[in-house]
């Protein structure tokens, strides 16, 4: 069997990403407006947007609305499982292990039971491409019970996603067209 090479695969999707996020600036807005579709689940983790990764602001402010808590990951070893500490915007942040905003350390940890994590690209079947560095599925594997939902520009969706043993399968991608859940998740 012939590995995928996965590298290639991130430099095309980000690409792809790139020229999406230049193309629709409004797509966060829109996909925030579909939080009605989204499975319930408190407390939410969500994540700050790097790049061209599409943006939770408004989908943050959403989910408050709805009353539910919001918190972000935060890499303390960057082998390990990622730790979510509670967190409102506006509070300040400082950087984890992996250079990435995070709630400070006296932020209360929790254990969120709906992750919203960013991609390079996703399929229907509930695969995900990310950065490489493993840090959501070691965090997946870790928290087995929480609902984990991408959060992506719909043209990032492929038709089919090469999944490795450690890879860990969504549950659903909210999308600025809406909501889908994924036909397999394992």
């Amino acid at each position: 069997m012939t590995l995928p090479d996965k590298p290639a695969l991130r430099a095309e999707a980000r690409a792809r990403r790139k020229r999406l996020a230049g193309l629709d600036p409004e797509a966060a807005q829109r996909a925030a407006s579909h939080i009605d579709t989204l499975p319930t689940g408190d407390p939410v983790a969500v994540y700050r947007a790097i790049g061209s990764e599409l943006d939770t602001d408004a989908l943050g402010l959403a989910l408050i609305r709805q009353g539910r808590t919001l918190c972000l990951p935060v890499v303390l070893q960057t082998d390990a499982a990622m730790i979510f500490r509670r967190w409102s915007p506006g509070e300040p942040l400082e950087l984890d292990q992996a250079g990435v905003p995070a709630p400070l350390p006296l932020a209360e940890t929790v254990i969120p039971r709906l992750i919203l994590t960013p991609l390079l690209a996703f399929d229907l079947e509930g695969g995900r491409l990310g950065q490489g560095g493993g840090y959501y599925d070691r965090t997946f594997a870790a928290l087995p019970d929480a609902i984990r939902i991408g959060f992506a520009y719909a043209g990032q969706q492929v038709e089919d996603l090469p999944v490795e043993r450690h890879d860990i399968r969504l549950h659903g991608v909210l999308t600025e067209v809406g909501y889908t859940a994924a036909r397999k998740v394992l």
